[in-house]
């Protein structure tokens, strides 16, 4: 097939930011859509197939348009906008970035990144109740800490109360000295994390000892009515069926609850149900309450996790064909009497 060649005018101000150090996204995307891309003062010229270079074009167009809107280009935006192009997606990266959550104490805008985090903030919008369940780095617990804290600046809510059970992830970690408060810290502090860099940690501080925001581990929950809240159940793949409920049925009036999850990374005993497990598979058909399941896709953390995320979802999508083909040998042994 025929080459084409086609160049494309580049802001010089933006040249850094789209071509990335060392031209690294350059590289990335010749690598990416098999064509060759030249630089010159203000210009790139795409050399390639007609349908590659289409593509490539369509690429640089994209990040141009978030580098125009102020955004520092990164590797996970580039890996994107890649993946949409390959697969003739009509999503555009640009679009999703139009949509602003808040700013973090530094200034930094606070968006989704991802078209799986964009349908998750829609949702956490619209539904009284919404579960997120995916893999680690897809931003289901900042976005909706994020949505919180502007639903609570803007007096949608009076009060923030973020929790999750309090449980070892995989060690014994023992007796944990210091006061109560000091026991539980551990296991809440990526809450506490995820709200100092949003809002600051005199801001979270001062409104924490009025009373206002609360991070509490799970079984505080019980007992309570919980009105006019904005309510985060973090981790919620460790918490069992009982706990589940038991929180669920806490909500009161004025309301709105975030429920986020991994199932691939339980830390409850061998063989016990996730109370996240069940809830999705009880309460899908329930109107007010809204299902997004993030993806290896929507991974905003270093590239490396995404491939981490999805070579783990390979090798437990092989085990569980493993097991249901030993089960379904076993039965069929047993139905025709061989041992």
């Amino acid at each position: 097939m025929e080459n084409q060649e086609r160049i494309l005018d580049i802001p010089v101000e933006h040249e850094r930011n789209i071509f990335g150090g060392l031209d690294c996204f350059v590289k990335k995307i010749e690598n990416t859509l098999q064509v060759n891309v030249i630089l010159r003062d203000g210009s790139v010229k795409l050399l390639g197939t007609e349908s590659r270079v289409a593509e490539a074009e369509h690429v640089f167009h994209e990040l141009i348009l978030l580098s125009e809107r102020g955004n520092t280009i990164t590797e996970q935006n580039v890996d994107y906008i890649l993946s949409l192009t390959k697969e003739k997606s009509d999503i555009s990266l640009a679009e999703i970035d139009k949509e602003l959550i808040g700013y973090t104490i530094q200034g930094k805008p606070i968006k989704p990144k991802t078209m799986g985090q964009q349908k998750y903030v829609k949702q956490i919008q619209d539904k009284m109740m919404v579960f997120g369940i995916g893999p680690a780095g897809t931003g289901k617990t900042y976005l909706a800490m994020a949505m919180a804290i502007q639903a609570f600046k803007s007096d949608e809510v009076s009060k923030i109360i973020l929790t999750r059970p309090a449980i070892e992830a995989g060690e014994n970690l023992g007796f944990l000295p210091g006061d109560l408060q000091s026991k539980i810290d551990p296991y809440l502090r990526p809450l506490y994390d995820a709200l100092y860099q949003i809002m600051g940690a005199d801001s979270f501080i001062k409104n924490s000892e009025k009373g206002l925001i609360e991070v509490a581990p799970l079984a505080y929950m019980r007992g309570r009515t919980l009105d006019n809240a904005f309510i985060i159940l973090d981790e919620a793949q460790n918490t069992t069926p009982a706990q589940m409920k038991m929180f669920l049925t806490r909500i009161g009036f004025g309301s709105k609850v975030v429920v986020t999850g991994d199932l691939s990374q339980k830390d409850l005993p061998f063989s016990t149900e996730s109370g996240l497990e069940q809830a999705a598979s009880v309460l899908k058909n329930v109107d007010e309450i809204g299902f997004c399941y993030l993806t290896n896709k929507d991974v905003v953390r270093h590239p490396l996790v995404q491939k981490i995320v999805h070579a783990y979802e390979k090798f437990e999508a092989r085990e569980k064909y493993r097991e249901s083909r030993k089960k379904n040998s076993g039965s069929n042994n047993r139905r025709t009497g061989r041992s």
